[in-house]
């Protein structure tokens, strides 16, 4: 297991090496450069433009530059935001908790209607069930995010009034309910994809399960078919639900961006974007790192958890 973890480890590291080298550079390579917004948004002169080009080091050759931020990305420092001279990090802080919350309550609620759903499809196959979860997992993943989310705001905001339109809390409000209030349409779009997903493998890992030799041995000894299901079939079909969650990060990751944008939720994806349309490059690799980072970590948390679920497994 050591040995394991350490290959991947050095394997996760050489692979952010990479990504954030090919974040850099596309970055640097983008049209109008990162003082594109001064001299858009004011009438400053060339000579201010290049001192203020010189203050931020964006003057000196590509490699410089790209060594420079790594080696104070390596020891803490992840550079300040172009926009407000905030720390990169204090930025990044104050946009992860509105996250994750969706991102977690989402995951939660579509493991668990997924697993029921694909459950019930694997059991009674071709039944109603199954071909209306088929059909309607179908639409959920062809149709865009975006797509969902203004259906969202139209019909339960504008339309029926439940639900606010946007943003995190109510002004002068702020309390756990109204921010419970206001999550409810961001994690309801979230987890209408993620179920659709979860749903459709929890079915075809289930359906697997119910074809292995034991299953009919445990059948050929008169066991009930509620015993087969929950005590023989679904501790081995929830094995590949494991890899499942881990691998669902950046689909998670990219959702949220779609979702933050759409109901103006305050969170990573928002910040992104925002960064991005400003030009605000450390902000933008500093997401970029963070993200990937939590992509490798839960690939890696997947491979851990399958093998202490199934003894089977051997991390060598």
């Amino acid at each position: 297991m050591t040995q394991y973890l350490l290959r991947r480890g050095g394997q996760s590291l050489v692979l952010l090496l990479l990504v954030s080298l090919m974040g850099y550079l596309i970055l640097h390579l983008a049209p109008g450069g990162p003082l594109s917004q001064f001299v858009l948004s004011s009438n400053m002169a060339q000579e201010d433009i290049d001192r203020i080009s010189r203050q931020l080091g964006l003057d000196r050759p590509f490699v410089v530059q790209y060594a420079e931020w790594l080696g104070r990305m390596l020891t803490g420092d992840w550079g300040r935001s172009y926009r407000d001279g905030l720390p990169v990090l204090q930025k990044i802080a104050s946009h992860i908790q509105p996250t994750l919350e969706i991102m977690v309550l989402s995951t939660i609620i579509a493991a668990l209607l997924g697993a029921v759903i694909g459950i019930g499809g694997a059991v009674r196959r071709y039944s109603l069930l199954d071909v209306l979860s088929s059909v309607g997992a179908m639409v959920a993943l062809s149709v865009p995010t975006f797509w969902f989310g203004l259906m969202t705001i139209y019909l339960f905001s504008i339309k029926l009034g439940w639900l606010p339109a946007g943003s995190r809390i109510t002004i002068g409000d702020g309390s756990v309910g109204d921010i419970l209030h206001h999550m409810i349409a961001p994690v309801m779009v979230l987890a209408l994809v993620e179920t659709a997903l979860w749903a459709q493998f929890m079915r075809s890992s289930m359906l697997d399960t119910l074809e292995q030799d034991y299953i009919r041995t445990a059948r050929a000894k008169g066991a009930s078919p509620a015993r087969i299901i929950w005590s023989h079939a679904l501790r081995n079909a929830l094995l590949p639900m494991i890899t499942l969650t881990g691998l669902q990060f950046p689909t998670l990751l990219g959702g949220a961006l779609v979702a933050e944008t759409v109901f103006s939720w305050p969170g990573m994806g928002r910040l992104f974007l925002d960064s991005l349309e400003y030009r605000d490059y450390p902000v933008v690799m500093g997401i970029l790192m963070l993200s990937a980072a939590m992509v490798l970590m839960g690939s890696l948390l997947s491979d851990v958890l399958y093998a202490v679920v199934d003894p089977r497994i051997r991390m060598d």
